[in-house]
């Protein structure tokens, strides 16, 4: 069966990076209406079900309830799963998703929400949406051409062709993989996870980055500045943060733009680990503080290609142009 999933996170926006910098708060009813958005599209192409997680704000029933009387209710629903209103539920929905079959995963969140979303599943592919600032994984996308294009994927196989495979970071701690991150991996000496946002760079000792480009924002916007590294490039980057090798100017939040001394860069090899030196501390993924290393502890971080795969959703379009599965009017094909 041809179906699609949503999972939207009720929390992405709302973090401390609002109280400390100039960042967009991106309200639940907004997300309402993108879901109602996404809905649209898919069952324009005829998707055949659209499951959407559960949250405690209810955002997949209103948009459902808001619906009723344009779609027909019964190709959309609410997986029937546990939630406890933390990051686990994004990784459980995904895991479902992946048990019943779903082709496409059309996530609303931050680079947080996807990396939760990976840890459930690394092979769905994915519609990563931005619902919030500082964000480098989820683009802004209208929500009505990703919905339709989750459709086409799920509904056509040759579309995989616009799937591309991302990188990801692995973390190790005492020699065990414990997490991974999509965009970046930092050290911090601090001793406590706390506000889990990273927005202060005076503790951060070390930065790792799958990519780093200079028109985004956040802590890839150091590398950005210094070493561009695209998404699909084979290598990682790594930042020793302090004085002696000069320093790069960056965004690294909405209407923060500091200048950051970086003592060293180097490239990353995929699939050699990189012993962190400086502990006791934290490790923060994808800008939350997430792994606490102890000073009799070992840390660790190695560079793998095999990470997400993301839908390209303009070449996704070319194929289906090209393939005319936009084109109803056999007459007009004839023409072609």
């Amino acid at each position: 069966m041809a179906s699609i999933g949503i999972i939207a996170n009720p929390a992405s926006g709302r973090d401390i990076r609002r109280l400390v910098a100039y960042g967009t708060v991106i309200d639940n009813q907004e997300k309402i209406n993108i879901i109602e958005r996404l809905i649209l599209g898919a069952l324009a192409v005829n998707v055949n079900h659209i499951y959407i997680m559960p949250d405690s704000y209810g955002l997949g029933e209103q948009a459902i309830c808001k619906l009723r009387h344009k779609i027909d209710t019964q190709r959309v629903s609410v997986l029937d799963m546990p939630i406890d209103g933390t990051q686990i539920d994004s990784g459980n929905a995904a895991a479902m998703m992946e048990s019943i079959g779903v082709k496409v995963i059309i996530t609303m969140g931050g680079d947080g929400t996807n990396r939760a979303v990976t840890k459930g599943s690394m092979s769905i592919p994915l519609i990563p949406i931005s619902t919030g600032t500082n964000n480098v994984f989820p683009q802004f996308i209208e929500g009505t051409v990703a919905g339709l294009v989750a459709g086409l994927m799920a509904k056509k196989p040759e579309l995989q062709q616009g799937v591309e495979q991302h990188k990801k970071l692995d973390i190790f701690k005492n020699d065990e993989l414990v997490e991974h991150a999509l965009v970046d991996a930092v050290t911090s000496k601090e001793m406590f996870i706390g506000s889990r946002a990273i927005w202060d760079l005076e503790n951060v000792s070390e930065v790792f980055l799958t990519r780093a480009q200079p028109h985004n924002i956040g802590l890839s916007a150091l590398g950005g500045s210094l070493d561009p590294l695209d998404p699909l490039d084979p290598e990682g980057l790594r930042l020793t943060l302090g004085i002696g090798g000069g320093s790069v100017l960056a965004p690294i939040a909405p209407g923060l733009i500091k200048k950051v001394p970086i003592e060293k860069s180097s490239r990353m090899v995929p699939g050699t680990k990189i012993t962190i030196c400086k502990t006791p501390g934290i490790i923060a993924l994808d800008g939350e503080r997430e792994v606490e290393i102890g000073r009799k502890d070992t840390a660790s971080i190695m560079l793998n290609l095999e990470g997400p795969k993301v839908v390209n959703l303009q070449k996704v379009m070319k194929l289906s142009t090209a393939k005319n599965l936009m084109i109803y009017d056999k007459e007009l094909i004839q023409w072609l």
